[in-house]
């Protein structure tokens, strides 16, 4: 890190502070998520009692994510999958550059382990033309920036803004009060084409049961539906946190991930255990039929098996990426993503130091947070953001972390 960064990122929030558009934009968000989810949970009680059994689930299969990792393997191969376990950064993004090659065309669903590693920017360097097809995501890819929420990420960027960034992007004007379904109409129709002619769809997932290799994908927009099952190949890129003992585990996981996330139920939960295949044709099974050809998952450690050695830091793992901690947060409330880096806010000061190996980073976003633990009585697992940044910062001050960034 530079010299002078721990002063661009201070520049950074005090600007991002006084941004009345993104003030306005966030309180809008926030307004709207408590309200969702505080009506998901009135119309489904069970949830809260449901979610103290996931984090149990969480706190057995961490320490078994290895295990877990080999197990799900096995058994995507034994799908006619394949399956690889990458230790860091550089070695996944080697074997899905392998696997894509260059000069395809590339569907991508939301991912926040695929921002972590730049995989869409290596796999653009590489000379491939992909489209992120999360609105958010796109939205963020075309306004060339980094995304500033895990489950929204264009969550500062006002609809007045959006309107002139469509208008610009698809080449037909749409007004600055034009309604929201107009946008996302037009951005339906400019990605429609895309997801067909696709070689490759690339995602992300939930929760993944190891003893059936099983992927739980939750959406809402249709476009991973589309983007895992329109092209001949589709690869998936998981952190090995993702990973639980039994596809009964991993129903309990996703519940709790999307009522927190928002929303009652989903429109769309996804199940992917290998490629497209048939036996309607005298019982003998063919892959290859109407959905993918190959399937291809990476399951990524970077730094997560050392991030489990530590009692307290190993909260960051169990987190769901539903985001209720962001909308709690007084400091993300007013500076959104500008507050941590890939991952926000406390816990993302824990993923920085560990995962990513950055420790100015970590340091930064570690005494921003205010240590309030507001993000502790939303979060569906009761993860101590609170005691995960102070023990942080101890072990920074007594100098106990190694950074050991880049391919970590």
């Amino acid at each position: 890190m530079k010299k002078d960064e721990p002063k661009t990122y201070r520049r950074e929030l005090m600007e991002a502070a006084h941004n009345d558009r993104l003030r306005l934009a966030l309180s809008r968000a926030i307004s709207s998520y408590r309200n969702n989810v505080n009506t998901a949970l009135r119309k489904f009680p069970h949830t809260v009692k449901l979610a103290d059994e996931v984090r149990r689930i969480k706190e057995e299969s961490i320490p078994r994510m290895e295990e877990l990792a080999q197990k799900a393997a096995s058994a995507i191969e034994e799908n006619h999958g394949k399956a690889y376990i990458a230790r860091t950064a550089g070695e996944a993004l080697k074997i899905i550059g392998e696997i894509v090659g260059s000069g395809r065309l590339i569907v991508k669903g939301k991912s926040m382990t695929g921002e972590e590693i730049g995989l869409r920017e290596y796999l653009e360097e590489k000379g491939n033309d992909v489209y992120e097809t999360d609105l958010g995501e796109f939205i963020m890819q075309k306004l060339n920036a980094r995304p500033m929420h895990i489950t929204s990420p264009a969550i500062h960027v006002p609809r007045e803004d959006v309107a002139r960034l469509f208008s610009t992007v698809m080449g037909k004007e749409i007004p600055a009060d034009a309604p929201i379904s107009e946008m996302v109409a037009a951005a339906r129709e400019y990605l429609r084409d895309k997801f067909f002619r696709a070689d490759i769809g690339i995602s992300g997932a939930n929760v993944v049961a190891a003893d059936t290799g099983t992927l739980f994908i939750i959406e809402n927009e249709g476009n991973i539906r589309l983007a895992t099952g329109a092209p001949p190949v589709h690869i998936a890129l998981i952190g090995m946190e993702k990973l639980v003992g039994s596809l009964h585990d991993a129903f309990k996981v996703a519940e709790v991930t999307w009522r927190y996330a928002n929303y009652t139920v989903p429109s769309y939960v996804s199940l992917v255990s290998g490629p497209s295949k048939t036996g309607d044709i005298e019982k003998v099974t063919t892959y290859g039929a109407h959905g993918p050809r190959e399937l291809h998952v990476v399951f990524l450690d970077g730094g997560r098996t050392a991030l489990a050695r530590y009692p307290k830091l190993r909260q960051a793992l169990y987190c769901l990426r539903c985001g209720g901690c962001l909308y709690e947060c007084p400091v993300f409330a007013v500076t959104a993503g500008h507050f941590g880096d890939r991952y926000f806010a406390g816990i993302g000061a824990v993923w920085a130091a560990i995962a990513s190996g950055d420790l100015k980073k970590a340091a930064d976003i570690a005494y921003t947070c205010l240590t309030c633990a507001r993000c502790r009585e939303r979060c569906p697992l009761q993860i101590d953001g609170r005691e995960m940044v102070l023990e942080l910062r101890r072990l920074l001050a007594e100098g106990r972390l190694s950074g050991n960034a880049k391919d970590k």
